[in-house]
């Protein structure tokens, strides 16, 4: 009797496990719209699958599969990293995030990359898409013909940046499929996938993905955003040999999407010792595509209820303390599932303590317009565009350019260098600088404006010399301008 505990322990713990695995699978849960998803990169297993295949507007991480077109031209020999290529007008003409080259200028298809790939920017997805497909109609069309042959089935592109068009759609599953392929196929190009940071004459841009140089392994992929998607990541992270690959669609803010897709991929490192408590979900091309409408989350991502205008750069932690939500049932046959093995397994790293940390510091990878260049001449490559940014200052160029990612910029994965020209004027309401003449406005109401003289010097001038500027203090329709951010509150559609 004494040798048939242990087993009948064995047993009675198995049972309690299956039991739990069952409960995990059949209880309802908080209906969320957001779509997540966890896969092992090798073999494509599913981990986690939370309406996996609910059809999605995809916003920037089309720029995923535009990196894969365009890589795969490389290296099918049709052009090389050096090819240099022309910003059109339809590229300059594109909405923000983006360069802001003005038509004409030549840029070669390793920096148009880095450069779509960390900044997000629109209008280098369009020189690419132009450069590789002739147009954006038969760039898009090649597109559709790599997602149809990857097995992309709830896939379709109307563009290549993922701007907002109702025939831009995809799913958690079909992102899922394609990070698997460019992993397989384009490896040796997987490092546009992961760059830090890029420096472009005096800016320097941070990834996007909040996960780079904060979360252990972290090694791809791609953010994006538009009102009616929410904030979506596409992210994958190595360790120990075994690499795993988070969808997250739909969050509510840059940071929570990467606090999701961080703890999604710590709970999959996690249970390595315990896969044979979990059902087998299959593999990512086996989930069941669901045949409905995409949601439109503009409501709620860009609605007047937000304190502030939606941007990519929105730090708020996750509203439900940092935990992951999914829907209540499965959907086209797809298990819904969660973590029932949470209990038995270490304490989760606190992942939003982790993304607002500062990154690991890096050296930014340098871009610069016209050809390859290399040593000395690279140097003064980086110099001139420096140059040229610090030359277009006087013409007031800077104010308009800093008042557009406030107003049109929104929606936009937008670049951490903007902090300085559009965050701070919109934190402190001081639109007025959109305006070269502006800065003297406040003076009638010296009491508000007086917070901002020891920080703005220039701010100060016409109240010292009040008939110096005795012109512009004399228009009463003047001091509105510092209810300008008012329009700054209505976000635009950009990705």
């Amino acid at each position: 009797m004494h040798a048939l505990r242990p087993l009948l322990r064995k047993f009675l713990f198995k049972l309690f496990a299956a039991t739990l695995a069952c409960a995990a699978v059949l209880a309802p849960r908080a209906a969320s719209a957001e779509a997540l998803l966890l896969i092992e990169a090798d073999s494509g297993k599913v981990l986690q699958a939370d309406n996996a295949t609910v059809p999605w507007y995809p916003a920037s991480v089309t720029k995923i599969m535009t990196a894969y077109v365009t890589l795969k031209a490389v290296k099918d020999g049709r052009l090389t990293l050096d090819t240099l290529l022309t910003v059109s007008p339809t590229a300059a003409s594109q909405s923000p995030s983006k360069m802001g080259f003005r038509p004409g200028t030549q840029v070669t298809v390793d920096n148009a990359l880095k450069m779509m790939m960390v900044k997000s920017a629109n209008d280098m997805a369009v020189v690419l898409a132009e450069g590789v497909g002739g147009s954006i109609d038969g760039f898009s069309a090649m597109m559709n013909d790599t997602a149809k042959k990857l097995g992309m089935t709830q896939t379709s592109y109307v563009n290549p940046n993922g701007l907002p068009a109702d025939g831009q759609i995809t799913s958690a599953r079909d992102l899922g499929i394609l990070a698997r392929s460019f992993l397989r196929d384009l490896p040796e190009y997987e490092y546009f996938v992961h760059i830090p940071a890029i420096r472009f004459g005096k800016r320097v841009t941070g990834n996007f993905n909040k996960l780079i140089g904060r979360y252990p392994g972290a090694d791809g992929f791609k953010t994006g955003f538009i009102c009616a998607s929410g904030y979506n990541l596409v992210a994958s992270a190595t360790r120990n040999g075994r690499r795993l690959i988070a969808v997250v669609l739909g969050a509510n803010s840059g940071t929570a999407r990467a606090v999701k897709a961080a703890q999604l991929l710590e709970r999959g490192f996690a249970q390595d010792n315990l896969t044979w408590l979990r059902p087998s979900l299959g593999t990512v091309e086996n989930l069941v595509p669901v045949d409905a409408t995409p949601p439109n989350l503009r409501d709620e991502m860009c609605g007047g209820h937000r304190k502030r205008p939606a941007t990519d750069e929105d730090d708020a932690l996750i509203a439900a303390g940092g935990g992951t939500t999914g829907s209540a049932s499965a959907t086209g046959g797809e298990a819904q599932v969660t973590f029932f093995t949470a209990g038995l397994q270490p304490p989760l790293m606190k992942a939003s303590e982790l993304m607002a940390s500062a990154p690991a510091a890096v050296e930014p990878v340098l871009v610069y317009t016209g050809p390859t260049r290399t040593g000395t001449a690279l140097i003064a490559a980086v110099a001139a565009d420096a140059d040229q940014q610090t030359a277009s200052k006087p013409r007031g160029k800077k104010s308009r350019v800093a008042k557009k990612p406030d107003a049109a910029d929104k929606p936009t994965d937008k670049p951490k260098d903007t902090k300085t020209a559009a965050a701070k004027p919109n934190a402190k309401q001081a639109d007025g600088k959109s305006d070269g003449r502006t800065a003297a406005k406040p003076a009638p109401t010296k009491p508000a404006g007086a917070k901002h003289a020891a920080a703005k010097p220039d701010a100060a001038k016409p109240a010292e010399k009040p008939a110096a500027s005795g012109d512009q203090a004399a228009k009463p329709a003047k001091p509105k301008a510092t209810t300008k951010p008012a329009a700054a509150a209505k976000p635009a559609n950009n990705s």
